[in-house]
């Protein structure tokens, strides 16, 4: 890669392509269940409340292997460690589809969820590897189009599926996708060699940090399900997830440098500030990402696969600003980028709330495609200014 003038080579973006499409499997995945699941409820003769462990429990899951990553890539070639997660998402994949209850199929979301929570966190950090920090704004951009496009995608060909052919094919699809990875892996991404063999995994700080994502998480889908915060369950997860936060911080400060997530990356402000900003926007985000189906659905009356097709303006709009954030994020730093990306998103959101079953769908596209352009200027920045 030419750094200095800032263009990214074909070898170099090759490899970041090759890292992205590893990813494709679980970004679709993730959320193309969610359309699932009154199918799987009726087939699997289970409940919404069982059935619904087979979202969450990825999520935990997935949660759980992150703490594990940085210590895989310092023990490990990151190309064998990518690999595995693909392999192991790929077999999770093949399990779910042959599930023959809701709790078979709550397992074999589980392993799915750990691979997914792999391969993830190694996409970004192996892609900050591979192109170095001058570019970083250009390449998290350009590759980062199926981390955007996914969500807007996965409800759509679920949609597809469900309505078409079955459930198991929500699982099977990810079957080809996997292999094409795994071939690809082996044929083009080169190694990243292991960091630090000498390192020792912090099993006491993965444990707090799991058990504290873990238990919030529970906590808050407790929240979801009772339509509120203030009952005992939620209070009582929630506590005791922030109890072992709490330790953690500790534990880090007593070991430090050794901890699997140092407390010294916090003394940059950039870093907080772009840490803080991807939690509340990839929750603004992402709720809208469930919430606008249900509105096309319940309110506007349309099938599942209408609700779907009836986001493509918001993704048409991230197309048009993802070339333009990676240069200008580059160029001018993730601040002035996201801030005017807020402020686009505001305007694309604002109008929901006079929307009704009567609106034109044309104006809501209309605001749904600068809705599109906003906020495909908010998390790449973000994620490019954290890992830089």
């Amino acid at each position: 890669m030419n750094q200095k003038e800032g263009i990214i080579d074909k070898t170099t973006m090759t490899t970041a392509w090759v890292l992205v499409f590893g990813a494709l499997a679980p970004l679709l995945d993730s959320t193309m269940i969610n359309i699932a699941v009154h199918s799987l409820v009726r087939n699997l003769h289970s409940s919404v409340s069982t059935i619904q462990w087979a979202v969450t429990g990825y999520v935990l899951a997935t949660a759980i292997a992150v703490t594990f990553s940085s210590w895989l890539l310092n023990q490990f070639d990151g190309k064998k460690v990518f690999l595995a997660g693909e392999i192991i998402f790929a077999f999770g994949s093949v399990l779910s589809a042959l599930a023959i209850n809701a709790q078979f199929l709550i397992g074999a979301r589980l392993i799915q969820g750990f691979a997914g929570g792999i391969i993830m966190p190694l996409l970004t950090t192996l892609l900050v590897q591979t192109a170095g920090q001058k570019v970083m704004g250009q390449m998290m951009a350009t590759v980062g189009l199926p981390i955007i496009i996914g969500p807007l995608v996965g409800p759509i060909i679920g949609g597809i599926i469900i309505k078409y052919l079955s459930w198991q094919w929500i699982f099977w699809v990810n079957v080809p996708v996997a292999v094409i990875s795994i071939l690809l892996i082996l044929w083009k991404m080169p190694s990243y060699p292991a960091q630090n063999k000498s390192a020792k995994m912090d099993f006491v700080g993965i444990v707090f940090l799991a058990g504290a994502t873990t238990s919030m998480i529970y906590g808050i889908v407790k929240a979801a399900r009772k339509a509120s915060f203030a009952n005992k369950d939620t209070l009582l997860f929630i506590g005791l997830g922030l109890a072992l936060a709490l330790l953690y911080v500790f534990w880090a400060m007593r070991i430090k440098d050794k901890a699997v997530l140092p407390l010294n990356l916090f003394k940059y402000r950039s870093f907080n500030g772009s840490v803080l900003g991807l939690l509340i926007a990839g929750t603004v985000l992402n709720g809208a990402m469930l919430a606008l189906p249900l509105f096309f659905q319940e309110v506007c009356g349309m099938s599942v696969m209408m609700a779907g097709l009836a986001l493509i303006p918001q993704g048409a709009g991230m197309l048009v600003s993802r070339t333009l954030t990676g240069k200008l994020t580059d160029k001018f730093g993730a601040k002035y980028v996201v801030l005017t990306s807020l402020i686009i998103t505001f305007i694309g959101t604002i109008p929901f709330y006079w929307f009704n079953h009567e609106t034109s769908y044309w104006i809501i596209a209309l605001v749904l495609f600068v809705r599109g352009i906003g906020a495909g200027g908010i998390l790449m920045p973000l994620m490019a200014d954290s890992y830089t």
